[in-house]
């Protein structure tokens, strides 16, 4: 993806390309057609990506100690958890199965790990910001994974964790401002979609 790329090179360093490696097999349980090639890669990618939030908050209370930090990764634990669901339910490969904390199949997102542990290890306020960033390219993620998507229980679960991130974005941009005194500036969406967000109440994203 080449803004968060371009995001990512000037805030953190060199990153490696955004790529989502596709493995495929037949539905499963409860699925009605077969997925496509897209669909399996986001599944995949979707269900790193939500390890990359759990584990890059756990690492960041233990250095900090901020309670956001921790309850964000319960709720990054709930959303892998609904990943693996739909992985199983269509009978793909988990690429988390056996990583460690701060492990990665897919290249990238290694990468970006690596890079976002580096900048939030600078100071409190910036691990605030590493926060803000990995929701805000969750959201981007997801809405280009829903536009792909033609199942609605994938479409389904993409929604809470839309709403979840929404919900996370909001808690790290106003402990940014908390502690800056000034307005939360967007990282990777637009600044107007990121204020629609953080400007109105928390929601409840269901189970």
């Amino acid at each position: 993806m080449s803004k968060r790329t371009m995001l990512a090179v000037l805030l953190l360093g060199a990153i490696g390309a955004h790529s989502a490696s596709a493995a495929g097999g037949p539905g499963g349980p409860g699925a009605t057609t077969p997925l496509s090639a897209a669909e399996t890669a986001d599944l995949r990618f979707m269900r790193e990506e939500e390890k990359l939030a759990r584990d890059v908050y756990l690492q960041l209370y233990e250095q900090w100690a901020m309670p956001q930090f921790s309850n964000i990764a319960s709720s990054e634990q709930s959303h892998m958890e609904a990943m693996l669901r739909l992985l199983r339910r269509y009978q793909l490969a988990d690429p988390a199965a056996g990583m460690t904390t701060g492990e990665f199949n897919d290249a990238s997102l290694q990468a970006l790990h690596d890079n976002l542990m580096a900048l939030g290890s600078v100071s409190g306020l910036a691990a605030l910001k590493v926060g803000g960033f990995i929701e805000e390219a969750d959201m981007q993620d997801i809405v280009a994974a829903i536009d792909r998507s033609k199942h609605a229980d994938i479409d389904q679960t993409y929604g809470r964790l839309l709403c979840g991130s929404r919900n996370h974005l909001r808690a790290y941009a106003t402990q940014v401002s908390l502690v800056t005194g000034s307005a939360y500036v967007a990282q990777v969406l637009d600044q107007s979609e990121v204020d629609a967000i953080i400007f109105t109440a928390t929601e409840r994203c269901g189970p």
